[in-house]
């Protein structure tokens, strides 16, 4: 009997030794993976925000388990997190290159078109009398429409300045769209299409002698 409880006690000691020897190398892997996954955080949860809650889960895993004393498996899964902190990192890149050229396109044609817009709105605004198709009523709004696109064109620019890419896209698109709208509304009516001009009648023949 004496004999069985040294050998359990001896068992435990051992088991004992080895969770010590596991939870030192469990405790610097949580927090290399903690260190990596916060180094991507900000760009992961705007830019790739499916990956980053994969990247998240991993790591509570890691952690569930070492609060668990299941520091093998801590270990394990702590491990596996930088790599996907790098999947993360180049997910987020990858979406910021492809929302800085969608906004460069944008930044290329959207203030063309202000000036386009702008310069009809002043042309009209110069005229004494305006034309047959346009009103003071009309123009008035073309003029608030104007104001209220250059401000909005402001705040997408600031926005991207700003870092803020997301918006800066989506407030460029707006614009894009105002500014398209506000053109096409100056545009003057279509002309009625012209009446077919009649058919001449043939001479009639003179009558042979």
């Amino acid at each position: 009997m004496k004999n069985a409880l040294k050998i359990t006690a001896a068992a435990l000691c051992c088991l004992a030794l080895v969770a010590c020897s596991q939870k030192v190398p469990a405790e610097a892997a949580l927090k290399a993976a903690d260190t990596s996954m916060n180094e991507v955080r900000a760009d992961g949860a705007k830019y790739a925000a499916e990956q980053m809650k994969g990247l998240t889960a991993s790591y509570t895993a890691a952690q569930e388990a070492f609060n668990k004393g299941d520091y093998k498996a801590a270990m394990e899964l702590a491990q596996g997190v930088p790599a996907k902190a790098k999947d993360v990192a180049a997910a987020a890149a990858a979406k910021k290159d492809e929302l800085t050229k969608s906004w460069n396109a944008l930044n290329a044609s959207v203030p063309g078109m202000v000036e386009q817009f702008k310069a009809k709105v002043d042309a009209l605004s110069a005229m004494k009398k305006l034309p047959k198709d346009m009103d003071a009523a009309r123009l008035d709004a073309a003029k608030a429409s104007l104001s209220d696109i250059t401000k909005s064109w402001g705040e997408a620019s600031d926005a991207f300045k700003s870092g803020n890419l997301i918006d800066a896209n989506a407030r460029g698109n707006a614009v894009k769209a105002k500014v398209a709208d506000a053109i096409a509304a100056l545009a003057p009516a279509a002309a009625p299409a012209a009446a077919p001009a009649p058919v001449a009648a043939p001479k009639a023949k003179p009558a042979k002698k």
